[in-house]
This record gives C-alpha cells, sequence and structure tokens, in this order.
C-alpha cells in the first residue's frame, strides 16, 4: 500500500474512532488499535495512539465543556493519573493479552449486574478513587481501558453529553500522563508524532459527528447504546 493511502486509510479509521467514542464515550482505541498495530507495529501503535486520543479527548471535552461534573471527575483523577504511570513504566513488562481478557470479563460482570438490578452502582466518592486507580493502572499498562472508565460513569447515571465531557477529562489526563512516560522512554519519534497528529485531526472531526449523534437520541436508547457497545469491546478485550 502506497504511503498515500495508507495515511487516507489512518485518517478514515480515525474520524470513524472518535465518532464511536463521541457518542458512547469510549471504544475509539479498540477500534484504531488493531489497525495501527498492524500497519505501524506494536510498539509504535500505543504511543500512536495515545498522541491521537489526547486531541480526540481534548475535543470532546471542548464541544461538551459546559455540562462537565467537576467532583465526580476530580476524584476519578486523583488516583488515575499516578496509576497511569505507574502502568505506562510496566508497559514493555507484562501480559498484555491477560489484562485486556480481564478488563472485558470485568466490564460483561459490571453491565449484567446494572441489566439485572442487583445493584444501583452508586459508586460515591471512595467507589470512584478506586475506578480511577484501576482504569489508570490498566490504561498505561495495556494503552487503553476506556471502557472500564466508561463503565464507572455510566453507573452516576449522567445526561448524556455531561457523561461524555466528564469521562473525557479523566482520560485526557490520562493520555497526557502517558504521553510524557512514553516520551522520557524514546517511545515517541518524529515518526510517531506525524501520524499521531493525523489521526488527532481525524479523532477532533469525529467527535464532532458523535456529539451530532447523541444530541437526537433518547436517554434510554443511548444507555442502551453504551451497555451494548460496552459488551462488543468486552468480547473484542477478550479474544483481541
Amino acid at each position: 500500500m502506497s504511503l498515500s493511502l495508507t495515511l487516507l486509510l489512518l485518517f478514515l479509521s480515525s474520524w470513524l474512532a472518535a465518532t464511536v467514542s463521541g457518542a458512547a464515550g469510549f471504544g475509539g482505541a479498540l477500534l484504531l488499535l488493531p489497525i495501527l498495530t498492524n500497519v505501524l507495529g506494536v510498539k509504535a501503535a500505543v504511543p500512536v495512539l495515545t498522541i491521537a486520543q489526547l486531541w480526540g479527548n481534548a475535543s470532546r471535552v471542548w464541544f461538551g465543556r459546559a455540562e462537565i461534573k467537576w467532583r465526580p471527575v476530580i476524584y476519578f483523577v486523583i488516583t488515575a493519573v499516578p496509576f497511569s504511570i505507574v502502568g505506562g513504566l510496566l508497559f514493555v513488562d507484562l501480559p498484555r493479552q491477560f489484562i485486556l481478557a480481564g478488563i472485558g470479563i470485568l466490564l460483561i460482570a459490571i453491565i449484567s449486574l446494572r441489566r439485572l438490578k442487583i445493584t444501583r452502582f452508586d459508586f460515591g466518592d471512595k467507589g470512584l478513587l478506586l475506578g480511577g486507580a484501576l482504569t489508570g493502572f490498566l490504561s498505561g499498562m495495556a494503552g487503553s481501558a476506556g471502557p472500564l472508565g466508561a463503565a464507572f460513569f455510566l453507573g452516576l447515571d449522567l445526561p448524556a453529553i455531561s457523561y461524555i465531557a466528564s469521562e473525557a477529562v479523566t482520560a485526557l489526563s490520562m493520555h497526557l500522563t502517558k504521553t510524557i512516560v512514553y516520551q522520557k522512554y524514546a517511545l515517541i519519534g518524529v515518526q510517531e508524532l506525524g501520524y499521531g497528529m493525523l489521526l488527532g485531526v481525524g479523532m477532533i472531526l469525529g467527535s464532532w459527528t458523535g456529539k451530532s449523534i447523541i444530541e437526537k437520541l433518547p436517554r434510554e436508547k443511548f444507555v442502551l447504546l453504551v451497555e451494548i457497545l460496552l459488551i462488543v469491546s468486552a468480547i473484542q478485550l477478550i479474544f483481541l
């Protein structure tokens, strides 16, 4: 495949991935990572994805900035950021497949409990601290744990745009942290930065498309959409 076709494929893929993320609050990384791995290789894929997601999450924060719920965001970030550093430092040392499969199993359990109404998932501040630590650690170590963070924020029963923007703030914080860690260990070079910036433009456009979609969805259908995508993401993580 020529360079121009490769760049076009990556751009369109990032737009589609960000559209999904903009509508559900997650999922972009799971769509993009296999494509980036095939095109750029495993080592370059995660740093490039991290750069691209900086733009995607920043744009979702901006589009929904008026509806961000800062209290749960702050509690989540307090532990997510330091634990994403720990996870990022372990990025090259632990078996990624087992980590992703574990995230997938946990997601299925959370959604099943929600649907069975066994618990209302009123996490509270301590629950958000735990969720932030778990999500940050796994995100740094496996490249992305976006669906897990989304599951915690879905349990807060926020309005759609508030949910998307608030979750995006936490993701942005973790991706900024991981970028610094990856840069320190020379995982981000000129080529990775270039690819990441290209994908970032597609991410911004996709975030706008996703926001346009959720503005037209009733809350019940929005929650169902998110839960379905969480299950699909979980299955992908288990068998990736």
